[in-house]
C-alpha cells in the first residue's frame, strides 16, 4: 500500500520546502509532489526534467460569435468587469460569470474553458515528481493541487513506489486542504516565534478537523529555546509528537544557493544529521 505524507507550515519561509527536498533524498523510492501551484519552488532544489505536460482547464471565458451578433451592446452594458468593448472580449478582464450569455437575445455568446495552468510529471535524481504551475491571476488552485496528487498516485502505482511526499502550500486555505485530504500523516514545520506557534496551532486544528495524524518539526530551534520549550509543552499537552529539532545554520542558505537539498550539499552537517533523525522517526510512525 502506498503511504502519503504532507509537509505543512502555517506560512511560507519556515524551511518546509528545504526539509521536503531532503526527505525526498532520504526516501529513495518515493514520488515527490510540489502542491504549491501558485508559487512552486521545490523544483529549484530537485532540478526536475519534464517528461509529460498536461493542460489544466478550470475557468471559463466568454466568446462572441461575430456572425450571429447584431451589436446590440447589451452584453457590454451588463458586464460589471468592463471586459466587453466594441463587441470584443478581453480574456484577462473576463471572469466567466456568464451574465453576457444570459442577456444576449440571439445566443451569440458562449462560455468556453480556457487553460488556467499546466501540470507536469518530471524525473529528478531522487525519484519522479508531480508538480504544476497556475497561470498568473487564475483561480481554482485547489483543483490543480488535487490533479497534482492524482497524477502522483498514478505514477506511484505504475512505478510501484510505496510513498508519496507532498510539499504542501503555505497557510491553511483551500490549496492546503486539497494537499492534506486523505493523507496518512501531516508534518508541520514550525519556527520558535510567537507567530510561528500561532501558525502551528492553526495547522494542527486543520489536521485535527480532517482527522489526520500530525507531527511537528521545529526548525531553527536554538534561536529561541524558550519558545521551543513552549512548542514542546504544547505538543505534549495535546498529544502531538515532536518528530525532531533542526538547529539554525547558514548551511541551509548555502544549499539553496547551490540548488541542492541540504542533505546532499552538506551530508555530515548538524542540520543533515537532525533531518536524518527526523526521517527515521517519520518512517517508524507510518510503518
Amino acid at each position: 500500500m502506498t503511504r502519503e505524507i504532507t509537509i505543512l507550515s502555517g506560512k511560507g519561509g519556515t524551511g518546509k520546502t528545504s526539509v521536503t527536498a531532503s526527505l525526498a533524498v532520504l526516501a529513495k523510492n518515493a514520488v515527490i509532489t510540489d502542491c504549491d501551484v501558485d508559487a512552486p519552488d521545490l523544483h529549484m532544489l530537485l532540478n526536475p526534467a519534464v517528461l509529460e505536460t498536461q493542460e489544466f482547464k478550470a475557468s471559463r471565458v466568454a466568446v462572441i460569435d461575430s456572425d450571429t451578433c447584431v451589436q446590440c451592446r447589451k452584453c457590454e452594458e451588463h458586464c460589471r468587469f468592463g471586459a466587453i468593448t466594441q463587441q470584443g472580449i478581453d480574456p484577462i478582464l473576463c471572469e466567466g460569470c456568464g451574465v453576457c450569455v444570459y442577456v444576449c437575445p440571439l445566443a451569440a455568446i458562449k462560455l468556453e474553458k480556457r487553460v488556467s495552468g499546466q501540470a507536469f510529471i518530471s524525473k529528478t535524481e531522487y525519484g519522479l515528481m508531480s508538480h504544476a504551475l497556475l497561470n498568473p491571476g487564475e483561480e481554482n488552485s485547489g483543483k490543480l493541487v488535487s490533479l497534482v496528487r492524482k497524477n502522483a498516485k498514478k505514477v506511484a502505482e505504475k512505478e510501484n513506489c510505496d510513498l508519496i511526499i507532498n510539499d504542501g502550500p503555505p497557510g491553511i486555505g483551500c490549496p492546503v486542504i486539497a494537499s492534506v485530504g486523505g493523507v496518512d500523516l501531516g508534518i508541520i514545520v514550525v519556527e520558535p516565534t510567537l507567530s510561528g506557534i500561532h501558525d502551528m496551532i492553526r495547522a494542527l486544528e486543520l489536521l485535527n478537523h480532517f482527522k489526520i495524524s500530525a507531527q511537528v518539526c521545529i526548525n531553527k530551534y536554538d534561536l529561541n529555546e524558550q519558545n521551543t520549550l513552549n512548542i514542546i509543552l504544547f505538543c505534549e499537552k495535546n498529544k502531538v509528537d515532536v518528530v525532531g529539532k533542526i538547529p539554525f545554520d547558514s548551511i541551509f542558505t548555502e544549499a539553496m544557493v547551490a540548488g541542492k537539498p541540504v542533505i546532499e550539499h552538506a551530508p555530515d552537517s548538524k542540520v543533515s544529521n537532525a533531518i536524518k533523525k527526523i526521517w527515521r522517526n517519520i518512517t517508524q510512525s507510518i510503518e
